[in-house]
């Protein structure tokens, strides 16, 4: 058995803390937007432009916060953006984790040709696709309503390729014995196979909310009542209203951000092990 030479030990402990030394710097450099964000949006309108502008606001404007939620119903926008948010993320990880498990473990014909031509379709930008989606929103009459965002949405090659690679790596032997035991495809996959992918439910969670919670081309097109609109485009909308107010807008901006921050919180834990186990780089 080797031992560590003092001479060695040092340069592990030099190797040590230059890379504590560049994590701290990096999240340094991550954090500083939201800081500067919370700065503006307690700073007095204006102040940033000065040159002799603090890291620190000398003076607090909390009205900076509640004068926009007063006026503007952001609730409401916030309340559009959460249900359109929360109803695709449970749809796309059901229909994702579905076919996954399908394209994974199932044989049917043609299934490799499907499972790229599905994939095939990440190389269309959405932007050609628009027309058609609104179209049809337009004859099923869900203009101006959560569900004309939500369909088009649905499906999404990316998850199904992730769940696919993820559910690839589950041996077999379990699932043969399952199926000994008289368990079908369905059982299988409640039982078996989605307690064994947490970590890729928690990757497919948050992709789908971060995605669905900052969308503002579709809603933008689906939505045009402002009663009906998410949160990107009330602050669209507020960023027309408050011209140079940067205060104001900084702070509904970080309200914006939070539940992204608290879902991140909350599927953390397994989201490092899901990007990896599902083949990403």
């Amino acid at each position: 058995m080797s031992v560590a030479t003092p001479s060695r030990r040092g340069v592990e402990r030099r190797v040590t803390g230059w890379r504590l030394t560049a994590a701290v710097l990096l999240a340094v450099v991550v954090v500083f937007p939201l800081y500067w964000m919370l700065v503006t949006a307690l700073s007095s309108p204006g102040v940033l432009t000065r040159p002799d502008a603090a890291l620190w606001p000398t003076q607090l404007r909390w009205e900076n916060f509640t004068r926009p939620l007063q006026q503007y119903p952001f609730a409401r926008w916030a309340l559009n953006s959460a249900t359109i948010a929360v109803i695709s993320v449970a749809l796309t990880v059901a229909i994702n984790l579905a076919a996954g498990y399908a394209f994974a473990k199932l044989d049917f014909p043609l299934k490799n040709t499907l499972f790229l031509a599905i994939v095939g379709t990440l190389m269309i930008p959405v932007q050609v696709i628009m027309v058609a989606q609104f179209q049809l929103v337009i004859d099923l009459g869900l203009v101006n309503t959560p569900t004309g965002v939500v369909l088009p949405r649905l499906a999404e090659a990316f998850g199904l390729f992730m769940a696919r690679q993820f559910m690839d790596a589950i041996p077999d032997e379990l699932l043969e014995a399952a199926r000994v035991d008289g368990a079908g495809a369905l059982r299988t996959f409640v039982s078996i196979v989605l307690p064994l992918s947490k970590p890729l439910v928690a990757v497919l969670v948050i992709f789908t909310f971060m995605w669905r919670w900052n969308e503002f081309i579709w809603p933008l097109i689906v939505l045009p009542d402002p009663d009906a609109f998410t949160l990107p485009l009330g602050l669209r909308f507020l960023q027309q209203q408050f011209g140079n107010d940067y205060g104001s807008l900084m702070a509904m901006s970080l309200l914006s951000i939070l539940p992204m921050l608290l879902v991140f919180a909350v599927f953390q834990r397994y989201f490092v092990e899901g990007v990896a186990r599902s083949g990403l780089k």
